[in-house]
């Protein structure tokens, strides 16, 4: 990957740090297995009914072009197919891309550069007409607009001539390393080997946009559906979405979305106790409701947790994401190793838990990329502290360091409760460093000056807490960002924290995104984390885990190892 723009670093930030707070916008399962009717109201999933999706923030900017990839829940894809997409199983099953509008998930030539697609036959619009390669080239295309910001960067960063494209409103030649050789063909010229091609086409930029229908920045009201659902009403930015059946979608060209409810109507700016309060009450319509952004948190876990009835509809989720401590090696004294090593060993993980919301909400973690198969997971704990720590073997590092009597340091934290609850675990951390002779002073910031702060080179601390979540669910979007040397930004948003810039590294991270067989890529990631994980650049401390209600009506419940959330794609509320 190269660098995206500052535009779009900002936004990835904004996804980054807020996902924990919106329980993750993409998470996914290991204990939930609702896959089937079994799961909600008893009976066989029917068609008919309304859906009602409760959520706390709106559904902003109802345009594929600026959509990020994870963000909205399931909503979008409702609306909007994508030239691959998510595979709708429960668990590790659903961490797979799979054809959506392309009949598979391409076709690779010139060692990964040229990526080609055929769409499937029968395809159309809401309108009736016929979706074809030009209009998913054009719906591309206006996703570099600038008046249409927002959306993942890759494209921007893969295509040949990307960097430097303004959109059809400026541009109207348009993008020449996307071809439409025919109606139904479709290919991609891009400047570099990149194996993961497929899980970028599952994005929203890759949705077809009629030229003819396209109304720039006013779209959103009501852009042209590709999928089992149109919009009929979008009040307030995303605040109320309404959405009906498209009468020419087609179930024989998409095998993903079941479709079931006749309707559905997504109430958003609703204060996350009242979401939960009325999804565990299941009175009237919100029997048949769900919510893609709101969690339990300890509080509610407990009572729910209490009756049984209100327990078996909670779903499970577990997100690609990992809390973590960053460290800045440019900042004394986290230039020594041993230092940044000292405080490894003397992290007490049990209290961080806890301070997450205990052992239901949180997972300890000693690797950087997460515990799942698909991004390569590998075990290791290089500076083992057990679940409490082991001071002593910090203050054993310390002395090396050349601080016997221990040492002094600040720890920047985000005040927002979004954020992970980061001053309930920068305090965990502060009680767990004391015991190792750290004395650790706390340095709360709010949310966006903690974002602008931690993430510049130009101010960046040397000591903080931080989180990163993946596009999807691989080593690459994980790994590359806060390790790649080549992704260090100097003037806009920079993740790689530690600004390690290792040759090594940067050519066999480029190795792997040449590999298109991606289970021999993601044992290479594993491999990756586990060399760099020796330079103790971050200290990683959990893996959320995300519980939300469903109402009493609702069936079929699907929560994979790709979003998190109930696929709202596959529930059915009769």
């Amino acid at each position: 990957m190269r660098q995206p723009s500052v535009i779009s670093r900002r936004v990835a930030a904004a996804t980054a740090v807020l996902v924990v707070a919106a329980g993750a916008a993409a998470c996914g399962p290991k204990d939930n297995k609702g896959g089937d009717s079994g799961s909600g109201a008893a009976g066989k999933p029917e068609k008919g009914g309304t859906l009602t999706v409760l959520n706390s923030k709106p559904q902003e900017d109802f345009d594929p072009a600026r959509l990020y990839t994870s963000g909205g829940g399931n909503v979008p894809s409702l609306v909007f197919r994508t030239l691959t997409t998510r595979n709708r199983e429960d668990g590790a099953a659903g961490a797979k891309a799979v054809p959506d509008l392309a009949t598979d998930l391409g076709t690779p030539s010139k060692n990964a550069t040229v990526w080609t697609y055929t769409l499937k036959d029968g395809l159309k619009y809401e309108d009736g007409t016929a979706i074809t390669s030009a209009d998913i080239k054009y719906g591309i295309e206006r996703s570099f607009a600038a008046e249409l910001s927002g959306g993942a960067p890759y494209l921007r960063d893969w295509l040949i001539g990307g960097a430097d494209y303004q959109g059809p409103y400026k541009d109207k030649k348009g993008l020449d390393s996307i071809e439409t050789p025919d109606a139904k063909t479709i290919v991609f010229h891009l400047d570099k080997p990149e194996g993961e091609f497929p899980f970028l086409a599952t994005q929203t930029q890759t949705t077809p946009v009629p030229k003819a229908k396209d109304t720039g920045t006013k779209y959103e009201e009501h852009p042209i559906s590709s999928g089992p659902y149109k919009v009929v009403k979008n009040e307030g930015d995303g605040e109320r979405l309404i959405l009906e059946r498209n009468p020419h979608w087609s179930a024989a060209t998409d095998e993903e979305r079941k479709a079931y409810p006749d309707r559905i109507d997504v109430r958003s700016g609703i204060d996350s106790a009242v979401i939960n309060q009325r999804l565990s009450a299941s009175q009237g319509a919100d029997a048949a409701a769900v919510t893609t952004d709101t969690n339990l948190g300890p509080a509610e876990l407990a009572k729910v947790t209490g009756d049984k009835k209100l327990a078996a509809r909670v779903g499970t989720g577990h997100f690609g994401y990992t809390n973590y401590i960053a460290f800045n090696p440019k900042v004394k004294p986290f230039d020594n190793p041993k230092v940044r090593q000292a405080i490894s060993y003397a992290v007490d993980r049990s209290s961080v838990v806890n301070a997450a919301g205990g052992s239901s909400l949180a997972e300890p973690a000693t690797t950087f990329l997460p515990d799942q198969a698909a991004f390569g997971y590998t075990p290791y704990d290089h500076f083992p502290a057990g679940k409490n720590g082991d001071p002593a073997k910090a203050k054993e590092l310390l002395k090396e360091a050349g601080y016997p009597k221990g040492l002094t340091v600040t720890l920047t934290h985000s005040n927002d409760k979004d954020f992970a609850t980061s001053p309930e675990i920068a305090t965990a951390l502060q009680e767990a460093l004391k015991k190792a002779g750290i004395t650790v002073k706390l340095q709360g910031l709010e949310s966006n000056d903690y974002s602008d702060t931690v993430y510049n080179v130009k101010s960046e601390p040397g000591f903080f807490l931080g989180g990163w979540g993946a596009d999807w669910p691989s080593g690459g979007p994980f790994f590359a960002p806060v390790f790649d040397g080549r992704q260090i930004v100097k003037s806009g948003y920079n993740f790689n924290s530690g600004q390690l810039n290792d040759p090594a590294v940067n050519k066999e991270i480029d190795e792997i995104n040449k590999l298109t067989d991606l289970d021999s890529a993601a044992k290479r990631w594993g491999a990756l984390d586990k060399k760099v994980g020796e330079q103790a650049l971050t200290v990683p401390l959990f893996h959320p885990v995300y519980k939300r209600l469903y109402g009493e009506a609702v069936k079929n419940v699907v929560i994979s190892d790709w979003t998190g959330v109930l696929d709202i794609s596959q529930v059915a509320v009769k």
